[in-house]
């Protein structure tokens, strides 16, 4: 089974966060979740973002995650895949040259990258995209297209592969996003 390390930072969605921790890790994966300055067993605090009629999505307080590995070390050279969640972590992670540079990492070996809503914002500010059909939240459609790849406008339970990255619009295309992620893994 793969190696597949999850970037994540205070804030991060949770149910893009927790289900793919949990779901890749019920099919024998084994995953480890960092964050920039922090340790295993130190926590991060997520928030859940939800759809329900406004101009755009809602955020309330999430759970406390436990991060599994330390940020201090990491290596691309030791996973097999990233996975990069959405919320408003990707927002400043990507202000982080060492988060900038373990993307790089991860697509200069051409290792499998699953991208969910925010999280397309690393693949922009790494500059790992271009030429590529890449989704992301609607709102992030402008960094997607300035970073050179087509921004797939897809439903928000949908998800789309090209090449080495895997990527959704939001936490409803779990199913979907991570079933072709998997598939990748295999």
């Amino acid at each position: 089974m793969a190696k597949v390390l999850i970037i994540a930072g205070d804030f991060v969605e949770d149910y893009e966060l927790m289900v793919p921790f949990q779901a890749l890790g019920m099919v024998g994966h084994q995953v480890s979740v960092i964050c920039p300055d922090k340790s295993a067993g130190d926590k991060i605090k997520t928030a859940i973002h939800d759809f329900e009629g406004d101009q755009t999505y809602t955020e309330k307080p999430g759970h406390l995650f436990a991060l599994n590995a330390d940020f201090a070390g990491t290596n691309a050279d030791n996973f097999d895949a990233l996975l990069l969640p959405g919320g408003r972590a990707p927002e400043y992670l990507r202000l982080n040259p060492q988060v900038i540079a373990l993307v790089q990492a991860f697509a200069q070996q051409q290792k499998p990258i699953a991208a969910i809503c925010h999280g397309a914002q690393l693949l922009a500010a790494a500059k790992v995209i271009k030429d590529k059909k890449i989704s992301a939240y609607p709102a992030c459609a402008p960094e997607v297209a300035l970073a050179g790849a087509e921004y797939a406008n897809i439903e928000v339970d949908q998800a789309v592969t090209d090449g080495l990255f895997v990527t959704a619009p939001a936490w409803p295309a779990h199913p979907a996003w991570l079933a072709q992620f998997n598939k990748l893994l295999a």
